[in-house]
């Protein structure tokens, strides 16, 4: 669980954000002034740090150095009622995640702390010792990233969606020169052009409506460590001739400035697109493709894993027992065997899914077939004997639920049986909703 500390010598206002935080599932510690936060971060060692600017004892933007002195990992949050620009110019600069005027910014206090809360556990959770598999496909991208993680050479990572390229680029950084820099990472294809642009290289005050100051971007926060551009095949065209001058010179122009800026942060850029036919269309500089292609890794799909899916399968059982606090001692040999003969379209995403939602519906301390999704144990009536009337059945009700998505008397009006009969039927087969 990520522990936050409050640090804010206002009791009411203290009370309240942690009330807010801890309902979102957040461990909190509170603190009235530097001197207790100290203490605080010696005793439990918080991942984030909410401050205030002013506090009884001093200023907390000066305290930042004194809190990275205590926990150098540690993410820090400034707090302000008094918002001014030289105050946040400070706390960043002495290495501070972000500052927020109290107020006008409360509603962006949970979503940085999912934001801050994913990169940490990124951070603490991935590295090449800790990744699972021994399949070869996996361990010849495994040792190309691990060598190439010593460089500082940019780096392309390709595959299906779902296969990883997120924990791969976490895996490099943690194993470069940079691990100790920050690590920022940004899906293109979840964000307008406009949007995109001013996440990735920031703006200046008064750029637009609403850019109240200026916000440092991605790459800037990236500075000295590494930036992830996940889904690079869905950057606009415009915003590509930006990134290629990045790659090369380190220089941008945040949006609605005229001065320019310059960065020291490693480039891995992701797809699932095939970039050579995306600059065959016309929609991906061709300049920028081999650029960014100078040294690319090609991630498996997990249904080429073999073996691995069970040893991954395993690892996600006995992290969701953990935290579901649902134990699971027993897995029937088909349940797994199910596993490996699915066609895992999601990749080991759609794994994860598929185990947590069966240690949901599980009864017991025990996994079964009839614990996993329809589409799967479809997948094991594809290998049964379709001269059986009841198989047959069975697996045509599976695919009417299956496409209704569980609706039943929708399926019930397709299959052209009544409600009774269908609830009869389940029961008689067995079919897990």
């Amino acid at each position: 669980m990520i522990k936050i500390l409050i640090v804010d010598d206002e009791d009411q206002l203290r009370t309240l954000l942690s009330r807010i935080i801890s309902l979102e599932g957040y461990e909190v510690y509170q603190a009235d002034s530097i001197k207790s936060g100290m203490r605080q971060i010696k005793d439990n060692k918080p991942d984030i740090v909410l401050c205030d600017v002013f506090l009884p004892d001093g200023n907390g933007v000066e305290a930042i150095p004194q809190f990275k002195s205590l926990l150098p990992d540690v993410e820090i949050i400034m707090l302000t009622a008094h918002g001014n620009i030289a105050d946040g110019v400070r706390a960043i600069k002495y290495g501070a995640f972000d500052y927020l005027t109290k107020g006008d910014d409360n509603v962006r206090i949970v979503p940085m702390l999912e934001t801050v809360s994913k990169k940490i556990s990124l951070h603490k959770n991935y590295s090449f010792e800790s990744m699972i598999g021994n399949s070869k496909p996996f361990i010849n991208a495994w040792k190309l990233a691990k060598k190439v993680a010593a460089t500082d050479t940019t780096i392309l990572l390709l595959g299906e969606t779902g296969t990883g390229k997120e924990v791969f680029a976490n895996s490099i950084h943690k194993a470069s020169s940079r691990s100790e820099g920050p690590f920022v990472a940004v899906n293109c294809g979840a964000l307008s052009e406009s949007l995109l642009e001013s996440e990735i290289f920031g703006y200046k005050s008064g750029a637009f409506t609403g850019a109240a100051r200026d916000k440092k971007g991605l790459f800037e926060q990236a500075d000295g460590g590494t930036i992830f551009l996940d889904e690079i095949g869905e950057m606009p065209i415009n915003l590509q001739v930006k990134l290629l001058r990045v790659l090369e010179t380190g220089d941008f122009i945040p949006v609605g400035d005229t001065l320019t800026k310059h960065v020291d942060a490693r480039l891995i850029a992701a797809t699932n697109k095939n970039l050579k036919e995306s600059v065959a269309t016309g929609a991906f500089r061709e300049d920028l493709y081999y650029r960014l292609s100078v040294f690319s890794i090609e991630l498996p799909p997990l249904r080429d894993r073999g073996e691995d899916i069970i040893m991954l399968a395993k690892m996600f059982i006995n992290g969701f027992s953990a935290k579901m606090d649902h134990q699971i001692n027993n897995v029937d040999d088909k349940f797994f065997e199910i596993l490996l003969h699915y066609s895992w379209p999601g990749n080991i995403r759609e794994l994860r899914n598929v185990i947590e939602r069966s240690i949901i519906i599980s009864d017991g301390d025990s996994l079964t077939s009839r614990d996993l999704p329809l589409e799967l144990q479809l997948t094991d009536s594809s290998k049964k004997d379709w001269s059986d009337l009841a198989t047959v059945e069975k697996a045509h009700i599976c695919k009417i639920l299956a496409y209704t998505n569980g609706n039943k008397t929708e399926a019930a009006r397709l299959l052209k049986i009544g409600l009774t009969t269908l609830y009869r039927k389940i029961e008689e087969y067995g079919i897990i909703i």
